[in-house]
């Protein structure tokens, strides 16, 4: 009866590495996950139906003064309008009435489209910080606002809460039936204010809590 060779001694397992301070220093530096987080922007609303109907718009009044033209080009009569208008521009005073109304619409007009250029929008999203800088992400106002009521009312002696959610403020109004209002009022700063920091919001909002007593009947 043969016998096979003899096993070899076991590999020796392969050594594990240890991440030194200077290792995480430089993976701080390369981007890692303690590198400084860009910090978190307004969303930027898309506003499709005002530039649908101001394009709208500027299509239909261009297309109509170009046929106009052409028209006249090919020895037609202008339209009514365009030869109304005509004239009272050039008869018209720069103080008349109704010169400074409609150049005050247009005014009004340029302004409004470039508060829609210039302004974000989207107020109801609320910018949260970003964990990758490839990712963004947002919370509703409504949704904000009710994940602190439900935390609120958490708190022993509170009846009811109402949750104003802003972007830099949000204002918690309560009404205690038992306890004292500067404990509850107390016991709801500590949890809304962790419930905020939990919320993981980009720019946190300052709290005001407002506690009172229910309203007498009768």
């Amino acid at each position: 009866m043969s016998t096979g060779p003899a096993p070899g001694p076991a590999p020796e397992p392969a050594p594990v590495p240890v991440l030194t301070d200077q290792d995480q220093d430089r993976d701080r530096d390369d981007g890692g996950t303690a590198a400084p987080r860009p910090p978190g922007r307004r969303f930027w609303a898309v506003r499709r139906v005002p530039a649908a109907l101001l394009a709208a718009l500027l299509l239909g009044g261009a297309g109509l003064l170009l046929y106009d033209v052409a028209a006249v080009r090919a020895e037609h009569t202008a339209m009514a309008w365009r030869s109304s208008l005509a004239e009272g521009l050039a008869t018209r005073p720069l103080d008349d009435t109704a010169v400074l109304v409609g150049a005050g619409v247009a005014v009004l007009l340029g302004v409004w489209l470039l508060l829609l250029a210039l302004t974000p929008g989207l107020r109801a999203v609320l910018p949260m910080r970003r964990e990758h800088p490839d990712v963004r992400a947002g919370l509703d106002r409504e949704a904000a606002a009710l994940a602190l009521r439900d935390r609120a009312m958490e708190v022993s002696g509170v009846q009811s809460v109402r949750v104003r959610m802003g972007r830099a403020k949000a204002a918690v109004r309560a009404v205690s039936h038992f306890r004292e209002l500067d404990e509850v009022r107390s016991d709801l700063e500590s949890v809304l204010t962790a419930g905020i920091d939990e919320l993981g919001l980009a720019r946190p909002p300052a709290l005001t809590v407002r506690v009172a007593r229910p309203p007498r009947k009768g």
